[in-house]
């Protein structure tokens, strides 16, 4: 028998918007995006709510009963918008995705329409996982409402939830149809969930950037006490680093075993576990950026002032760089080999070969492929004197 050889390619496009102002009924932007290139036909949509942003913002459901009355004669949304517990912990429900995929099937919506869901990352990834699944694909126009959804998670084409323990161990690379980035929504996070997302932004700018990575550094005090202007500057930035990536890495879809864009990443996601997920995903990476920059240090790739200079500037936005759980680091602690455990879990992610992202120099990383777990033990040493010199600084 004769072999037919088969390849051929898709080409995926979609605007990320930056804007204030949304749902104002002068603006049509959110419509034009519904509407498309078919302009004749009405379109149907279901709307999905992060709680959290409910909770912050309670003329929302208002403001989208008037816009959507506005614009009547080009989309209609589908019964009382959905609304879901935000959080990491939306993704270790996993009955919340067959609940979607059950409103879905019941207002008889088909490929054509819309799912827009408003919220911070991880609700996205749920609802992108089941906009993905639907029909094979229901169009997903996501709204992030955090810094880490607007600069990160939200602007990529990965969906997904937890199981086993394990962080996105279901997903799917599904890109949405439109993102559309509301700065507003960004006035009533928390001071943490304001602080967290800054750390995608000094991930990607550490591995891909220096000048961005400097631009955070002299600005750690204008982002602590929360200006806009300079907070709206690393957002687009971040996100443009990012998508840059996924449009020019020639992996899109990490089929091979690569993932710069996860340096500090392979930690972070067992510290949230080990942490309950009391540690939202940003400080996670936080503690796992200064890790990976700590072993890159002691193995010789990165100068001491460069590595003390990433640990400063993390410290100076405000986060902690280590846990109760890891503050005393012994090879006998469980703590310690459930960490450990996530680089076993990360090469599984990756396709079986393990390959880790450590730091050249800032804004320059190199890819490793064999680690020394003692430096790593050394590292969590290093790092938990670093902040105990800093408290007792203060």
């Amino acid at each position: 028998m004769e072999t037919i050889r088969q390849s051929f390619q898709v080409n995926f496009n979609y605007d990320v918007h930056f804007l204030t102002g949304l749902f104002n009924p002068e603006n049509r932007l959110l419509a034009s995006v519904i509407a498309g290139d078919d302009q004749s036909v009405m379109k149907k949509a279901i709307v999905i709510i992060d709680d959290g942003v409910l909770a912050e913002h309670k003329d929302l459901l208002n403001k989208l009963e008037v816009y959507a009355l506005q614009y009547k004669d080009v989309f209609d949304i589908l019964g009382e918008p959905i609304i879901l517990k935000g959080g990491e912990n939306v993704k270790n429900d996993h009955t919340l995705y067959q609940k979607l995929h059950e409103r879905i099937n019941a207002q008889r919506i088909c490929r054509h329409s819309y799912i827009i869901a408003i919220g911070g990352g991880a609700l996205l990834d749920v609802v992108g996982l089941a906009a993905a699944t639907a029909h094979r694909g229901i169009r997903l126009i996501r709204i992030p409402s955090t810094v880490l959804s607007q600069n990160d998670s939200g602007v990529g084409v990965k969906n997904g939830f937890n199981v086993f323990g394990k962080k996105n161990f279901v997903g799917t690379f599904a890109p949405p149809y439109a993102v559309l980035n509301d700065f507003d929504f960004l006035t009533t996070l928390d001071d943490r969930d304001w602080r967290s997302g800054i750390a995608e932004a000094v991930k990607v700018a550490l591995i891909k950037d220096r000048g961005f990575f400097e631009y955070i550094n002299n600005n750690t005090s204008n982002l602590k006490s929360r200006n806009m202007e300079v907070m709206k500057q690393v957002i687009y930035r971040c996100a443009t680093l990012h998508l840059n990536h996924i449009r020019t890495s020639g992996d899109p879809f990490e089929h091979g075993s690569c993932r710069p864009l996860d340096f500090g990443h392979w930690a972070a996601h067992k510290i949230e576990q080990l942490s309950d997920y009391s540690i939202r995903h940003g400080e996670a990476v936080a503690i796992g950026i200064a890790i990976d920059t700590t072993y890159s240090y002691l193995a010789g790739l990165l100068k001491d002032d460069e590595w003390e200079l990433v640990l400063e500037t993390l410290g100076c936005l405000g986060f902690n760089l280590t846990m109760p759980q890891l503050s005393q680091w012994r090879d006998d602690n469980e703590y310690v080999k459930t960490l450990l455990l996530g680089m076993e879990e990360f090469r599984e992610h990756q396709g079986g070969k393990l390959t880790l992202m450590m730091l050249k120099e800032v804004g320059q990383g190199i890819n490793i492929n064999e680690v020394d777990e003692s430096l790593f033990h050394k590292a969590i040493l290093l790092i938990n004197e670093f902040e105990l010199k800093k408290v007792k600084e203060i």
